[in-house]
Parts: C-alpha cells; structure tokens; sequence
C-alpha cells in the first residue's frame, strides 16, 4: 500500500533543540540579550544572532515589540467573521493589503474567513467596513465582534 503524501504545510521546520531554546529566551523577553542567551544555550553571542537571523530570514519568527492598541489612540478593535463567494484566497490577499486589517487567517465553519482590524474609532471601523470590506468581490456577508477589552494575550506558547 501506499503511504499518502503529507503537505510540507503541515510539518513544523527543522529547528534542532539549540534553536528551540533561542526561540524560547526570545518569548520570554524578546530585548534579551544574544550574550545572555548564549549562556542559557550553550552558544557564543555571535553564533546566537547568526541563529537569529537565520531564523527571521527564513520566517521561522519575527522579533517586533507589542504594544497596547488603546495606548497608542486605536480605541476599536473588532473581529470580522466573513462569507465569501468565490476564490477566499483572493479576498484573504485583499484584505490583508488594508493598513487597518492586522491578522488574516482561512477557516472552517460559519465564517471562510477572520479578519481583526484596529481603528482609531467606530467612525472608522464603520467607513473600514461599508467603504473597503463589504465592497471587495467575493464578500457575501460580514458579521463584526467589536472588542469590549482585551483580556488576554500572550506569544510566549513555546515550540515543539
């Protein structure tokens, strides 16, 4: 018999226990050190930041500060469920071309995709939606989770 291909999307990179643990120091404290984290890792610091800069060339990780929406005047953030007729690869690619839309992802179930978007008001979150998602070819409908408060947040889930 024989064994079905498996999609190379599926399976994590390559990454051996040393980079595991670099990624890991990063998420804890992504100002940590490349001298500090050698020490943890058993690396020189010149070999630490080589390892890191393989790994964000290769788009294993970003390093980019996270910041408090609301502290910097984006006082509406929503999640958008949308239906799409058609191609939702084309629609996804749409979307995230729009300054305000900050996460895309393809899903399953009543929504072909989710959209989060940060405003500056909800003067701004209604012209975002009548004016540059409901408009785009392909939208069939859009249902819109307007955030109360942010309640958790966390990037800091490890690796494999």
């Amino acid at each position: 018999m024989i064994e079905p291909r498996r999609s190379n999307a599926a399976r994590p990179p390559g990454l051996d226990s040393v980079s595991k643990a670099i990624i890991e120091q990063l998420q804890a404290d992504g100002r940590r050190s490349y001298a500090e984290i050698g020490k943890v890792v058993g690396l020189s610091e010149a070999a630490v930041r080589q390892r890191v800069q393989k790994l964000t060339d290769s788009g294993v990780m970003q390093i980019v500060a996270v910041t408090d929406p609301m502290q910097l005047g984006f006082y509406r953030q929503a999640m958008i469920g949308i239906r799409v007729s058609g191609d939702t690869r084309t629609v996804a690619d749409k979307l995230a071309s729009l300054p305000s839309v900050d996460y895309v992802v393809l899903t399953a179930g009543n929504f072909d995709i989710l959209a989060e978007v940060i405003c500056e008001n909800d003067d701004e979150l209604i012209n975002l939606l009548n004016s540059e998602i409901r408009t785009l070819p392909g939208v069939a409908s859009t249902e819109t989770f307007v955030y109360l408060r942010l309640h958790k947040q966390l990037y800091d889930w490890g690796t494999r």
